[in-house]
């Protein structure tokens, strides 16, 4: 399996990625740990330093995987790490209930972040036949300064395309659970009624960008504006009307990438010629073709720059249809 995926496994298809071991649907909790190869524990040991043949206590702690000893990361003494099972409580009541159900886990840069993907009961349709389903993401990063994070993510179903968006009213991170006390899954579960109201939310966002119609001039400035800054011929000019018609030479790949696949990405017809189309076409590039390895791309969609460049490419595609 590439390089930066460790371990996996999904129920149902196959997800957009392509990775990891199929197990059965409606797994449970305990199962989808073992069978993600997650069952192991994580502890805190004095990290010292060798010098004139003493052994110095450096003041930090370094957090290593039980089972094998792969190292993790340098934390302060307060740290408390936070197990893996402790972190899939959050998801056992709600399974066991069938509002949930687990749909991926797995691990990636040899432990450092610990994933798991849970579908929720919801979803809904745009024009009659366009179903986005919501999902929860949580992650356990066993590294400094990260905390355990739970993120609304829609996914489109014709595509797979993903977003992953904060639950925290304002400000990035201001629902993340962190390493300074015990991970408690109660507190935890209080979110699950804002994941509600952000999938109403989106569903909001998706209906208004279906509605409004693009130009192809208006087309060429809003991938202009989301993958800003990659031509350096261009860098720092922005969008300029007067270039419209030199796409072709000023364009930067990815724009211009975007502008072949809105009509070739799986579910192009629906809401052809809309925002909502055209906003589907950047999460499709950044979740299919950007990067080299499937699992490079799944980091990045989820972690890095390309879920910043997907939550862009929304906040613009509204005002954008704003303006239309």
């Amino acid at each position: 399996m590439a390089h930066m995926v460790e371990t996996m496994a999904y129920a149902g298809q196959l997800p957009w990625h392509g990775l990891g071991v199929k197990v059965d649907d409606g797994i449970g909790v305990d199962d989808m740990i073992r069978e993600a190869e997650l069952d192991w524990d994580v502890i805190k040991v004095p990290s010292f330093a060798e010098y004139n043949g003493e052994q110095i206590y450096s003041g930090h702690d370094m957090l290593i995987r039980e089972s094998d000893g792969q190292p993790l990361d340098m934390v302060k003494k307060n740290w408390v790490p936070v197990q893996n099972s402790e972190a899939f409580e959050f998801f056992r009541e709600f399974c066991d209930a069938g509002d949930m159900e687990m749909h991926t886990a797995g691990s990636l840069q040899n432990g450092k972040r610990v994933w798991a993907l849970a579908k929720v009961k919801d979803d809904f349709t745009i024009n009659g036949t366009d179903k986005v389903d919501s999902f929860l993401l949580l992650t356990n990063p066993h590294m400094y300064g990260r905390a355990v994070d739970i993120r609304f993510t829609p996914i489109r179903v014709v595509c797979n395309n993903t977003l992953t968006l904060s639950l925290a009213q304002k400000g990035e991170y201001q629902i993340s659970l962190n390493h300074k006390k015990a991970f408690c899954a109660e507190t935890a579960k209080e979110l699950l009624g804002v994941a509600k109201g952000k999938m109403d939310t989106y569903k909001e966002m998706a209906e208004f960008l279906s509605s409004k119609r693009y130009t192809p001039e208006s087309l060429r400035e809003y991938y202009t504006t989301v993958f800003a800054n990659q031509n350096p011929k261009v860098k720092g000019i922005g969008f300029d009307p007067k270039i419209v018609v030199d796409f072709d030479k000023y364009g930067s790949k990815n724009a211009k990438r975007a502008m072949e696949v809105i009509k070739t990405q799986p579910g192009a017809h629906l809401g052809a010629g809309s925002y909502w189309q055209a906003f589907n076409a950047v999460t499709y590039l950044t979740d299919h073709e950007l990067g080299r390895e499937a699992d490079s791309r799944l980091n990045s969609a989820w972690y890095g720059v390309n879920k910043v460049k997907k939550a862009k490419a929304l906040e613009t595609a509204l005002e954008f249809a704003q303006a239309a």
